[in-house]
């Protein structure tokens, strides 16, 4: 008597994996992001993610791929708050942008819900060069291009990726190597200094 049940191909998920509830995915994101932050992209696998997960290496495969694929994800959702970074340019007149700016992306580092899959971002793309890449297009994509189009002004693409320069510079060394005085600095104090550099990028002529 033969067995009726189809057999599913090696590697493959099974049916039920595939049909699991949406909360399977932000399991998978969430130990993606916590597998990157603390093993870097070099070290981080699909294997201990899909452990950390508690599910099948190849149910990760079926929803994102390959393990960039993966990164990207898991920092695109990370990566969401800083998003809304353009509103802080709309929000009050152009000769101001450079403080609602620095305030803005400053407090997105501030936050511990948000600083900790940014240090995943920044260390994975510092040490590997699929990272880097997947954070440059993202960034460019997703950030510095909707930037420019609020400036309306001549060189609006250089202009907003010096003015990403001297922040993430900033906030590389404030947060993630963690120099001091500077990381230990009082936050008003980093604003009142960055704030009128960022605004020189922008606007100056």
């Amino acid at each position: 008597m033969t067995d009726a049940t189809p057999r599913r191909g090696r590697g493959r998920p099974s049916r039920t994996q595939t049909q699991a509830a949406p909360a399977t995915r932000d399991q998978i994101l969430e130990a993606a992001r916590a597998e990157f932050s603390e093993r870097g992209y070099e070290k981080a696998s699909v294997r201990g993610i899909a452990k950390a997960a508690g599910v099948d290496s190849a149910l990760v495969h079926h929803y994102f791929g390959t393990k960039e694929q993966v990164f990207e994800a898991a920092i695109e959702v990370a990566f969401a708050p800083a998003l809304a970074a353009p509103a802080a340019i709309e929000d009050g007149p152009l000769e101001g942008v450079g403080e609602r700016l620095t305030r803005f992306v400053f407090g997105v580092w501030e936050n511990p819900a948000t600083r900790t899959p940014l240090l995943a971002i920044v260390r994975s793309a510092v040490n590997n060069e699929a990272a880097a890449a997947v954070f440059r297009r993202l960034v460019a994509a997703q950030l510095l291009r909707r930037i420019v189009q609020q400036l309306d002004l001549p060189d609006a693409e250089l202009r907003a990726e010096l003015a990403a320069a001297q922040l993430v510079g900033v906030a590389m060394l404030r947060y993630v190597i963690k120099i001091e005085p500077l990381a230990s600095a009082d936050l008003e104090r980093i604003v009142a200094r960055v704030a009128p550099v960022v605004q020189g990028h922008l606007t100056n002529p």
